[in-house]
Protein backbone atom coordinates (compact mmCIF):
# COMPACT_ATOMS: atom_id res chain seq x y z
CA UNK A 1 0.00 0.00 0.00
CA UNK A 2 0.94 3.49 -0.95
CA UNK A 3 1.32 6.47 1.80
CA UNK A 4 -2.18 8.13 0.66
CA UNK A 5 -2.33 10.76 3.41
CA UNK A 6 -0.18 13.96 4.24
CA UNK A 7 -0.73 13.76 8.26
CA UNK A 8 -1.59 11.82 10.99
CA UNK A 9 -3.19 13.00 13.88
CA UNK A 10 -5.78 12.31 17.11
CA UNK A 11 -8.98 14.32 17.11
CA UNK A 12 -10.07 14.96 20.84
CA UNK A 13 -13.81 15.41 21.91
CA UNK A 14 -15.44 14.42 25.44
CA UNK A 15 -15.94 10.85 24.58
CA UNK A 16 -12.35 9.74 23.22
CA UNK A 17 -9.91 10.42 20.98
CA UNK A 18 -10.12 9.36 17.34
CA UNK A 19 -7.06 8.83 15.30
CA UNK A 20 -6.88 10.70 12.03
CA UNK A 21 -5.39 10.25 8.68
CA UNK A 22 -6.14 13.81 6.97
CA UNK A 23 -9.93 14.19 7.39
CA UNK A 24 -10.56 9.84 7.49
CA UNK A 25 -10.85 8.08 10.66
CA UNK A 26 -8.29 5.68 10.95
CA UNK A 27 -10.01 1.57 10.25
CA UNK A 28 -8.89 -1.65 11.61
CA UNK A 29 -8.42 -3.78 8.50
CA UNK A 30 -11.50 -5.22 8.64
CA UNK A 31 -12.85 -1.84 8.06
CA UNK A 32 -15.81 -2.39 10.75
CA UNK A 33 -14.16 -0.31 13.87
CA UNK A 34 -12.57 3.48 13.85
CA UNK A 35 -9.40 3.28 16.31
CA UNK A 36 -10.99 5.42 18.59
CA UNK A 37 -9.90 5.57 22.22
CA UNK A 38 -11.45 6.69 25.72
CA UNK A 39 -9.81 9.15 27.23
CA UNK A 40 -7.99 7.69 29.99
CA UNK A 41 -5.68 6.30 26.63
CA UNK A 42 -4.83 9.21 25.18
CA UNK A 43 -1.54 8.95 25.17
CA UNK A 44 -1.72 6.09 23.02
CA UNK A 45 -3.75 7.17 20.80
CA UNK A 46 -1.31 9.54 20.41
CA UNK A 47 1.14 7.04 19.86
CA UNK A 48 -0.68 5.66 17.13
CA UNK A 49 -0.70 8.72 15.43
CA UNK A 50 2.72 8.94 15.11
CA UNK A 51 3.37 5.47 14.33
CA UNK A 52 1.01 6.49 10.55
CA UNK A 53 3.08 10.27 10.89
CA UNK A 54 6.44 8.16 10.31
CA UNK A 55 5.55 5.95 7.83
CA UNK A 56 7.16 6.43 4.22
CA UNK A 57 5.71 6.21 0.77
CA UNK A 58 5.40 2.43 0.60
CA UNK A 59 3.34 1.09 3.91
CA UNK A 60 5.18 -2.00 5.31
CA UNK A 61 3.23 -3.86 8.42
CA UNK A 62 6.33 -4.44 10.12
CA UNK A 63 6.14 -1.16 10.94
CA UNK A 64 3.15 -0.61 12.24
CA UNK A 65 3.60 -3.21 15.40
CA UNK A 66 1.26 -0.71 18.06
CA UNK A 67 -1.21 -0.94 15.26
CA UNK A 68 -1.05 -4.52 14.60
CA UNK A 69 -2.04 -5.28 18.28
CA UNK A 70 -4.53 -2.50 18.52
CA UNK A 71 -6.43 -3.87 15.10
CA UNK A 72 -5.93 -7.53 16.15
CA UNK A 73 -7.43 -6.71 19.61
CA UNK A 74 -10.90 -4.80 17.95
CA UNK A 75 -11.34 -7.10 15.16
CA UNK A 76 -10.55 -10.40 16.68
CA UNK A 77 -10.33 -10.33 20.52
CA UNK A 78 -13.32 -8.15 21.48
CA UNK A 79 -16.05 -10.41 22.01
CA UNK A 80 -18.73 -7.89 21.56
CA UNK A 81 -17.34 -7.49 18.11
CA UNK A 82 -15.58 -10.17 16.73
CA UNK A 83 -16.65 -11.69 14.18
CA UNK A 84 -16.39 -15.58 15.07
CA UNK A 85 -16.69 -15.27 19.24
CA UNK A 86 -14.43 -18.57 19.58
CA UNK A 87 -11.20 -17.13 18.44
CA UNK A 88 -10.41 -15.45 21.77
CA UNK A 89 -10.89 -18.98 23.76
CA UNK A 90 -8.65 -20.48 21.21
CA UNK A 91 -6.34 -17.84 21.67
CA UNK A 92 -6.37 -17.91 25.28
CA UNK A 93 -5.96 -21.78 25.26
CA UNK A 94 -3.35 -21.59 23.04
CA UNK A 95 -1.32 -18.85 25.23
CA UNK A 96 -1.79 -21.29 28.68
CA UNK A 97 0.00 -23.79 26.60
CA UNK A 98 2.94 -21.57 26.01
CA UNK A 99 2.63 -21.48 30.30
CA UNK A 100 3.17 -25.36 29.86
CA UNK A 101 6.57 -25.84 28.12
CA UNK A 102 7.65 -22.41 29.28
CA UNK A 103 11.53 -22.27 29.15
CA UNK A 104 12.09 -20.01 32.02
CA UNK A 105 11.20 -23.23 34.22
CA UNK A 106 14.04 -25.39 32.51
CA UNK A 107 17.29 -24.24 33.83
CA UNK A 108 20.42 -25.96 33.00
CA UNK A 109 23.40 -26.81 35.26
CA UNK A 110 25.86 -25.21 32.94
CA UNK A 111 27.82 -23.64 30.85
CA UNK A 112 28.91 -21.12 33.74
CA UNK A 113 27.29 -17.87 31.64
CA UNK A 114 23.93 -19.62 30.50
CA UNK A 115 23.26 -20.26 34.53
CA UNK A 116 24.12 -17.31 35.42
CA UNK A 117 21.84 -15.72 33.35
CA UNK A 118 19.62 -17.70 33.70
CA UNK A 119 19.84 -16.77 38.04
CA UNK A 120 20.04 -12.94 36.61
CA UNK A 121 16.66 -13.34 34.45
CA UNK A 122 14.40 -16.40 34.82
CA UNK A 123 14.47 -16.34 39.00
CA UNK A 124 13.52 -13.13 39.80
CA UNK A 125 10.45 -13.26 36.92
CA UNK A 126 9.39 -16.51 38.74
CA UNK A 127 9.38 -14.87 42.06
CA UNK A 128 7.45 -12.27 41.04
CA UNK A 129 4.88 -13.90 39.60
CA UNK A 130 4.87 -16.62 42.67
CA UNK A 131 4.68 -14.00 44.85
CA UNK A 132 2.22 -11.38 43.17
CA UNK A 133 -0.02 -14.17 42.41
CA UNK A 134 0.17 -16.23 45.21
CA UNK A 135 1.03 -19.14 43.01
CA UNK A 136 3.15 -22.20 42.87
CA UNK A 137 5.49 -22.82 39.51
CA UNK A 138 7.79 -25.29 38.99
CA UNK A 139 11.08 -25.20 37.59
CA UNK A 140 13.79 -28.30 36.67
CA UNK A 141 16.85 -28.81 35.92
CA UNK A 142 16.12 -32.35 34.75
CA UNK A 143 15.75 -33.41 30.71
CA UNK A 144 11.88 -34.79 31.88
CA UNK A 145 9.16 -32.25 31.38
CA UNK A 146 7.82 -30.24 34.93
CA UNK A 147 4.05 -30.15 35.40
CA UNK A 148 2.62 -27.39 36.83
CA UNK A 149 -0.20 -27.11 39.67
CA UNK A 150 -3.54 -27.36 38.59
CA UNK A 151 -4.19 -24.41 40.79
CA UNK A 152 -1.60 -22.55 39.62
CA UNK A 153 -2.88 -22.98 36.17
CA UNK A 154 -6.01 -22.20 36.81
CA UNK A 155 -5.53 -19.04 38.56
CA UNK A 156 -3.39 -17.69 35.94
CA UNK A 157 -6.12 -18.84 33.20
CA UNK A 158 -8.53 -16.75 35.07
CA UNK A 159 -6.39 -13.82 35.31
CA UNK A 160 -6.10 -13.74 31.69
CA UNK A 161 -9.69 -14.52 30.39
CA UNK A 162 -10.33 -11.12 32.68
CA UNK A 163 -8.58 -8.94 30.26
CA UNK A 164 -10.25 -6.52 27.97
CA UNK A 165 -9.69 -7.06 24.13
CA UNK A 166 -6.46 -4.86 24.10
CA UNK A 167 -4.59 -6.08 26.70
CA UNK A 168 -5.56 -9.84 25.76
CA UNK A 169 -4.04 -8.76 22.09
CA UNK A 170 -0.89 -7.25 23.98
CA UNK A 171 -0.19 -10.67 26.03
CA UNK A 172 -0.50 -12.85 22.54
CA UNK A 173 2.00 -10.47 21.01
CA UNK A 174 4.32 -10.61 23.97
CA UNK A 175 4.20 -14.62 24.22
CA UNK A 176 4.54 -14.76 20.75
CA UNK A 177 7.56 -12.60 20.76
CA UNK A 178 9.35 -14.10 23.46
CA UNK A 179 8.36 -17.61 23.49
CA UNK A 180 7.62 -17.89 26.56
CA UNK A 181 4.34 -16.85 28.78
CA UNK A 182 5.45 -16.01 31.91
CA UNK A 183 7.87 -13.72 30.37
CA UNK A 184 4.76 -12.10 28.32
CA UNK A 185 2.78 -12.14 31.48
CA UNK A 186 4.93 -10.31 33.19
CA UNK A 187 5.70 -7.38 30.66
CA UNK A 188 1.81 -6.94 30.44
CA UNK A 189 1.40 -6.52 34.14
CA UNK A 190 4.67 -4.35 34.89
CA UNK A 191 6.74 -7.51 36.63
CA UNK A 192 9.34 -6.66 33.98
CA UNK A 193 10.21 -3.80 32.09
CA UNK A 194 10.50 -3.92 28.17
CA UNK A 195 14.35 -4.43 28.66
CA UNK A 196 14.02 -6.72 31.65
CA UNK A 197 11.31 -8.80 29.15
CA UNK A 198 14.15 -8.42 26.40
CA UNK A 199 17.19 -9.73 28.22
CA UNK A 200 14.96 -12.63 29.73
CA UNK A 201 14.02 -13.54 26.31
CA UNK A 202 17.11 -13.89 25.31
CA UNK A 203 19.02 -15.63 27.73
CA UNK A 204 19.43 -18.67 25.51
CA UNK A 205 20.75 -16.55 22.58
CA UNK A 206 23.05 -14.35 24.93
CA UNK A 207 24.69 -17.50 26.54
CA UNK A 208 25.30 -18.28 22.56
CA UNK A 209 27.30 -15.29 21.69
CA UNK A 210 29.40 -15.28 25.08
CA UNK A 211 30.34 -18.67 23.61
CA UNK A 212 30.89 -18.21 19.70
CA UNK A 213 30.54 -14.68 19.33
CA UNK A 214 27.85 -12.81 17.34
CA UNK A 215 26.31 -13.56 14.07
CA UNK A 216 25.94 -10.31 11.78
CA UNK A 217 22.16 -9.69 10.66
CA UNK A 218 20.34 -11.88 13.21
CA UNK A 219 21.04 -12.23 16.69
CA UNK A 220 20.84 -7.89 15.86
CA UNK A 221 18.15 -7.92 14.70
CA UNK A 222 16.17 -9.97 16.85
CA UNK A 223 17.66 -7.72 19.74
CA UNK A 224 15.45 -5.15 18.00
CA UNK A 225 12.62 -6.78 17.06
CA UNK A 226 12.07 -7.80 20.64
CA UNK A 227 12.53 -4.81 21.76
CA UNK A 228 10.26 -3.09 19.05
CA UNK A 229 7.41 -5.67 19.56
CA UNK A 230 7.49 -5.56 23.95
CA UNK A 231 8.14 -2.02 23.84
CA UNK A 232 4.33 -1.51 21.58
CA UNK A 233 2.63 -4.27 24.33
CA UNK A 234 3.62 -2.18 26.80
CA UNK A 235 2.20 1.31 25.42
CA UNK A 236 -0.78 -0.80 24.74
CA UNK A 237 -1.54 -1.33 28.74
CA UNK A 238 0.55 1.65 30.07
CA UNK A 239 -3.17 3.13 31.20
CA UNK A 240 -3.63 -0.02 33.36
CA UNK A 241 -0.33 1.15 35.58
CA UNK A 242 -1.33 4.54 36.23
Amino acid sequence: MKRFWKHAWVKEDQDGCTVMLDKRNLRTPNGRHVVKFPPKQRALAYLTAAEWEAQTESLKSHSLPLTSIIARGLDVLDPAYAEDPKIREEVIAKLMTYFDTDATCYHEDYPEILTALQDAHWKPLIAWVSETYNVKINTTTGIFAVKQPVETRDKLRAIVEQMDALELAALEKAVMSSKSFLIGFAVVKGGLTVEQGAQAAHVEMNAQIDRWGEVEDSHDVEREFIRQTLGSVAAVVMDKRV
